[in-house]
């Protein structure tokens, strides 16, 4: 590689991890932005995002002319069965999140993507039958037993964050098989639920009770802006996709709960009792093992690639580079970009 490529190179990979600081950081701060919408309920809230989320997102793709994939969609029902799921379970998962956070559980809130990782690699053993390593069980072992800290803590399961963390996962499960492309993933899902959420807006102000038009134009404009909240960090995570290494962005998924965690004490005055934090705890213990396990996964996989480039036929290496069989690390799964939250 010569020395111009490697700047260049460089170069990408500073923009890419400017991006995903930028993307994480905007998922991080929205907290701020939801509690600006009211006196609009969270169903409200939720309905314009779906509307202004297309409207968006579909002149994004008009001006790029990305709408190949459109026709290739339309003839596999298979693909559009599987969208209709993701736009089922962000629903639910934007749902809850936007009433979290206008009813005073942000902290709550935040938990749920903390524990979105461990809900994660569980779904993967139970739906995908994959073989966990021992620190990945330990990590799963010890968030479980955070839920149970907090359950006791809270005097009740904490469903908004199980609710948040499963539906997420499931929604990362369901993109994996789609296979689509951010914006064009977030334009067949919004198409899905455009006209229950027009259908629903219509009503509202059929029934007097729209604060679309009677809240003024700023609370409009503010509505209406629920469509840029959601694509524009999707876009710098695009952007963060394609430059940066995926362990790197596995690290940066956990800047938006920290910032919404911190959000909740400080800025909303949420309670941490000690218990509390206790259950916190145990949820940072379990993915500290978890991101120490996948870096070491990963770097005793680029040694044994080292080693076999080395030894292949054809190139001068020492043979003794070859790692014994029971000295060869596990051959990992194949690795998987971090679905974009959307909060």
């Amino acid at each position: 590689m010569t020395e111009q490529e490697s700047g260049q190179q460089a170069g990408q990979q500073r923009a890419g991890l400017l991006y995903g600081i930028g993307a994480y950081g905007m998922w991080g701060l929205v907290p701020l932005f939801w509690p600006l919408l009211e006196p609009a309920d969270a169903l409200e809230i939720l309905a314009h995002r779906m509307v202004w989320s297309l409207v968006l997102v579909a002149a994004v793709l008009i001006v790029l002319r990305r709408w190949a994939w459109i026709g290739e969609l339309v003839r596999r029902p298979r693909r559009l069965a599987l969208i209709a799921v993701a736009a089922v379970v962000i629903t639910v998962n934007w749902g809850v999140y936007i009433w979290s956070v206008n009813s005073g559980h942000v902290v709550e809130a935040s938990l749920g993507y903390f524990i979105n990782p461990l809900v994660t690699i569980a779904m993967g053993v139970l739906i995908l039958k994959e073989r966990l390593r021992r620190a990945q069980w330990a990590a799963v072992g010890i968030g479980v037993a955070a839920v149970v800290v907090l359950t006791v803590g809270y005097g009740r399961p904490p469903w908004i964050s199980l609710t948040l963390a499963f539906s997420f996962a499931t929604y990362g499960l369901v993109k994996k098989q789609v296979n689509l492309g951010g914006l064009e993933s977030l334009a067949a899902e919004t198409a899905v639920q455009f006209l229950p959420a027009l259908g629903y807006l219509i009503w509202l102000s059929a029934e007097g009770r729209s604060t679309f038009a009677t809240g003024g134009a700023g609370h409009a404009a503010l509505l209406a802006a629920t469509g840029v909240v959601t694509a524009i960090p999707l876009v710098c995570f695009g952007g963060a996709a394609i430059r940066v290494p995926l362990s790197t962005l596995g690290l940066l998924q956990y800047l938006a709960p920290v910032f919404q965690l911190l959000l909740g004490i400080v800025y909303f005055h949420e309670e941490m009792p000690p218990e509390r934090w206790a259950g916190f705890a145990l949820v940072w213990l379990a993915l500290t093992l978890l991101t120490w396990d996948a870096l070491h996964t990963a770097r005793l996989s680029r040694r044994a690639l080292t080693a076999a480039v080395a030894n292949a036929p054809g190139r001068a290496g020492p043979r003794d580079l070859i790692p014994p069989p029971s000295l060869a690390p596990e051959a990992p799964s194949a690795p998987r970009t971090p679905p974009a939250p959307t909060a």
